[in-house]
């Protein structure tokens, strides 16, 4: 149920971001429900709205039936989705960029629908037993965080970043703020200011923060994975995940022609320092993979927030602020930002709990 309970809020966050701009509509707030179907809509749009809500009603049909709902677990799980969808679509009234559709409101009930049916689907013919029995054989029992920040990792990628697999990059946009925030006060002094102009990365620490990038992941999955060959398996599995996710972004971003542009001389190096050192470190403790989990964040973000960000990464920033991206673009960026961070704080428990166990 904590896992629905979040991906609820990421999908009202989704649907309401940017938050700005509130107001009193003026027509009735349900006036959406029984106005004629949208005559304008896209296929990415119909798409966007079947997929937000399937997962949504999967997990929540999920939560029901294992804790013992059965028949019941399939309704209540729609009914929960639909209505919360309902809610969305009404508060949509009061943001000038957002427009209350009946015909997302289908979708999204629909979208649920399917997720809870295919949650069904699974209880009846005992994919979820057979997960549990998977999930015992391949990964130690305290691994809840880890599996929920590994399946978040790749939608991380998905936002533009200045470096590959580089998440994290805040420092700059902190520093914005805490400008804005102190100007005119004896404690702008204070802000640790990068220099101007901001030196770009030499192509050897660009590979190093690639590389980085991949081994944070893995090292997160190494402390919990059991045995050296199920290790190797999981750092082939997180090596196509992550190709996958950028290639995906690099093509949402500048056109299918460019999924593949990303790659450069310090990409490949870094990928290459990556499977290396993922292969060296399958025999690792899990207590000493959860440090240098921690140790590779650490110089990660130290370089990524000391870099400048490409006049291209702002470039495309433009497409998914600007474009039909948008509903996805604060969740995403969120995730970019703040996964990193997510990872170090579980990483930080897991070395202290290990240090109070021995």
């Amino acid at each position: 149920m904590p896992l629905a309970l979040l991906f609820a809020a990421l999908v009202v966050y989704a649907s309401l971001y940017p938050f700005e701009g509130w107001r009193w509509p003026g027509a009735p707030l349900m006036a959406f429900v029984d106005a004629p179907l949208p005559r304008y809509w896209t296929g990415f749009d119909v798409g966007a709205n079947l997929v937000g809500y399937g997962p949504l009603g999967f997990l929540l049909a999920l939560a029901l039936l294992r804790s013992g709902w059965g028949r019941w677990a399939w309704p209540l799980a729609v009914f929960a989705s639909a209505s919360l969808s309902m809610v969305v679509e009404t508060l949509q009234n009061f943001l000038p960029m957002r427009v209350s559709s009946n015909l997302d409101f289908a979708l999204n009930a629909s979208g649920a629908a399917l997720g809870a049916s295919f949650a069904w689907i699974l209880e009846r013919v005992g994919g979820l037993r057979r997960w549990s029995q998977f999930r015992a054989d391949w990964f130690e029992p305290q691994a809840h965080g880890s599996l929920v920040l590994l399946a978040l990792w790749p939608f991380a990628l998905l936002y533009p970043v200045s470096v590959p697999f580089g998440l994290g990059q805040v420092w700059d946009r902190i520093e914005g703020m805490l400008a804005r925030l102190l100007a005119d006060t004896p404690f702008l002094e204070w802000v640790p200011l990068l220099p101007d102009p901001v030196l770009p990365l030499s192509p050897l620490a660009e590979a190093l923060c690639v590389a980085l990038g991949l081994l944070t992941p893995m090292f997160l999955g190494y402390g919990d994975v059991r045995t050296v060959w199920r290790r190797l398996v999981f750092l082939v599995m997180l090596f196509a995940g992550g190709l996958g996710a950028a290639a995906l972004s690099s093509a949402l971003t500048y056109g299918p022609d460019h999924a593949w542009a990303w790659i450069n001389v310090p990409a490949l190096m870094g990928m290459g320092l990556a499977l290396i050192a993922g292969l060296a470190a399958s025999v690792l403790p899990p207590r000493l993979c959860h440090v240098a989990l921690l140790m590779g964040l650490a110089v990660s973000l130290s370089l990524l927030n000391r870099a400048p960000v490409s006049a291209y990464f702002d470039q495309s920033l433009e497409v998914w602020e600007q474009g039909r991206f948008i509903r996805f673009h604060g969740l995403s960026q969120w995730l970019g930002w703040l996964w990193p961070f997510a990872a170090m704080v579980f990483g930080l428990r897991a070395v202290a709990r290990a240090s109070m166990g021995r």
